[in-house]
């Protein structure tokens, strides 16, 4: 049976960004397992440097991701976690926004890659674009909780507490119940803004 690679990312992008990285080792294995079985080496590329990110080994994981793009340049997740190895390992703006774009021109309806490119930057200051790239992803994937809780930090730096309010809600509307810790991590920010 064909390994769904599509939906196995995205559920190792929720690991992650949800920091569950007992279940990201387990799906990254997994991935690899599948894609060098079906002998796919792009696939095989990006799983060893799923492996690699979350090990924080992000100079390998960076030579894997290239490896990953040159089997498939049309590999949007590839160049979006290549962007997000280059912020860590040196914070090259023009070469992680030329990546985000990279992905984005190439697999124009990945919300990860609209939320990961507005978040870095709302990092740099840039929170009215920043607000731009979570409506888009919010566009493609209405119920993504990350986004919501990313959007409500753009709002608090330009000074608009209501709808930051608003968007963490939002938050909580679609965050898995799984995710105790970060349920309560936004509701003590809602009171806090409330008071």
């Amino acid at each position: 049976m064909k390994t769904d690679f599509t939906k196995l990312r995205r559920k190792l992008d929720d690991a992650i960004t949800y920091a569950d990285f007992e279940t990201a080792i387990l799906l990254s294995q997994d991935g690899l397992q599948s894609a060098q079985y079906q002998e796919n080496l792009g696939e095989i590329m990006y799983f060893k440097a799923q492996r690699e990110i979350i090990a924080e080994n992000y100079t390998t994981a960076f030579k894997f991701l290239g490896q990953a793009i040159q089997y498939n340049p049309f590999d949007g997740a590839a160049y979006n976690d290549r962007a997000l190895c280059s912020i860590e390992l040196s914070g090259n703006e023009e070469q992680a926004l030329a990546d985000f774009d990279k992905g984005i021109e190439v697999e124009p309806d990945y919300a990860t890659i609209y939320h990961n490119k507005g978040w870095y930057l709302n990092k740099l200051g840039r929170h009215q674009e920043a607000i731009r790239c979570f409506d888009k992803a919010l566009e493609l994937e209405p119920k993504r909780a990350v986004t919501y809780e990313n959007l409500a930090d753009a709002f608090l730096h330009l000074g608009s507490t209501e709808k930051a309010v608003e968007a963490f809600h939002q938050a909580l509307k679609f965050l898995n119940p799984d995710y105790i810790d970060i349920r309560q991590q936004i509701e003590a920010k809602i009171e806090l803004l409330k008071n």
